[in-house]
């Protein structure tokens, strides 16, 4: 293997999140895979059930430092997270040999964030928001194309699917009150970037949270160690 991939720097930096924000624009700039900004994101029910599946991430801010992505607050993970706002997210970008993991508390993003993000989404993607009952059964493929279509006459848009291509719709679609975005504070961030013969570089990050609000919070210094691969 031949390694191009540049190893962490030397020292640590004092905070993690702004290579992470670094790394992630390269990620765009390489165009190596479809989502550069994908990312696992793990929960847990109170009992300790982990569940993860894939969510984009929207946003990273390494002052105060958070990351931000978007979802329903009623599916599954909302329920989760709701019951245990804690959470833990991977960024993995296989061909730029480099991974992400972060964990921390999650809150709510703020409704002027979340109706900003709404409305930049496209219109087929604003309906379905409201369509979709996201984590709940449905008796069938026909039935959920039905919600669709009826929530689409509600809005007065075209249905998602059956418009031409490209589809200009002038009527404003509201966010719904179930969707939004989650901000997760992190007070651990590791990064791994591979190594000649397996022998990787990675190093962890971590640092103390306290509330500074009822959805923000406030982070300690971060104290970075290097880890053995």
């Amino acid at each position: 293997m031949t390694q191009s991939t540049e190893l962490l720097p030397e020292p640590l930096p004092a905070e993690p999140l702004g290579l992470v924000s670094d790394w992630l624009a390269h990620a765009f700039r390489e165009r190596r895979q479809p989502n550069p900004n994908a990312m696992v994101l793990a929960t847990s029910t109170p009992d300790g059930r982990p569940a993860a599946r894939v969510v984009l991430c929207k946003d990273i801010v390494a002052d105060p430092g958070f990351i931000v992505f978007y979802t329903n607050y009623r599916s599954a993970k909302g329920r989760q997270l709701q019951d245990n706002p804690r959470a833990a997210v991977v960024m993995h970008w296989d061909a730029l040999h480099r991974q992400v993991r972060i964990e921390g508390v999650v809150t709510l993003a703020p409704a002027a964030d979340s109706d900003a993000y709404f409305d930049s989404r496209a219109w087929q993607s604003r309906v379905g928001a409201w369509a979709s009952a996201q984590s709940e059964p449905v008796a069938s493929r026909a039935q959920l194309l039905q919600s669709v279509a009826a929530t689409a006459q509600r809005l007065g848009t075209p249905v998602p699917g059956h418009a031409p291509e490209p589809q200009a719709v002038t009527v404003r679609i509201p966010r719904p009150p179930h969707w939004g975005g989650y901000r997760l504070w992190a007070d651990a961030v590791e990064l791994w970037v591979e190594g000649e013969g397996r022998i990787h570089d990675r190093a962890r990050w971590t640092r103390d949270l306290r509330a500074d609000g009822p959805d923000a919070y406030r982070g300690g210094a971060w104290h970075a160690t290097r880890l053995q691969p």
